[in-house]
């Protein structure tokens, strides 16, 4: 009989002692053979930390527990397990103050570079002369050309990070998405090139 498995690329565990082949990997087989193999154990838990589980592992186990069956991985060739041990949630008035704290660096440091490129590409010259172009007249502070400006500079912001008050606006993934997981993916390479590293070091 054919098993097959998708192993996952990461997966993040808490509060057991051992892992699962059900903690890494999606099992396709009969249900009453499925349900046996996601509860086979790989290994104990050691503490927290990353472990690397890989493909070869969970074959295994799989022919050791189930022998003369035919193992097939459909998935990645290893998986990065992390494990966490929770701790206790710290008061919500602390979570309100990170958030304030947060929120006020971000809100500063963005205004003082959107500032900054302003200065430093003269663009209140630039509304200037469009101005006196348009209008005729020079002006030093033409509001009905900064004012618009304002409004679409913020506009353009929500558009772009696809968010707005806690809300997608489209079904696209946003830029900050898509580095992010961008991010997530390399960090999930060089913990498995590392943790491989420190399997042949341990041999």
């Amino acid at each position: 009989m054919e098993i097959y498995f998708k192993l996952k690329k990461r997966a993040t565990l808490a509060e057991v002692s051992y892992i699962t082949i059900g903690d890494v990997a999606d099992i396709y087989a009969p249900a009453g053979l499925q349900r046996r193999i996601l509860g086979i154990r790989l290994f104990a838990l050691r503490g927290d930390g990353a472990y690397l589980i890989s493909a070869v592992d969970v074959v295994r186990a799989i022919d050791s527990a189930l022998p003369g069956h035919t193992v097939s991985n459909l998935g990645e060739p290893d998986c990065v397990v992390e494990f966490r041990v929770i701790k206790p949630k710290p008061r919500p008035y602390l979570v309100w103050v990170r958030v304030i704290l947060v929120s006020l660096i971000l809100f500063v440091g963005a205004a003082t570079a959107i500032m900054a490129f302003q200065t430093d590409s003269q663009l209140g010259k630039v509304f200037e002369r469009y101005h006196e172009l348009v209008f005729g007249e020079k002006n030093e502070n033409p509001y009905i050309i900064s004012i618009p400006y304002s409004i679409g500079l913020g506009l353009g912001i929500i558009l772009f990070f696809n968010h707005f008050s806690g809300k997608k606006l489209t079904r696209e993934p946003s830029p900050i998405e898509v580095e992010m997981a961008t991010y997530q993916k390399e960090v999930s390479d060089s913990m498995i090139e590392n943790l491989e590293q420190q399997k042949e070091d341990g041999k």
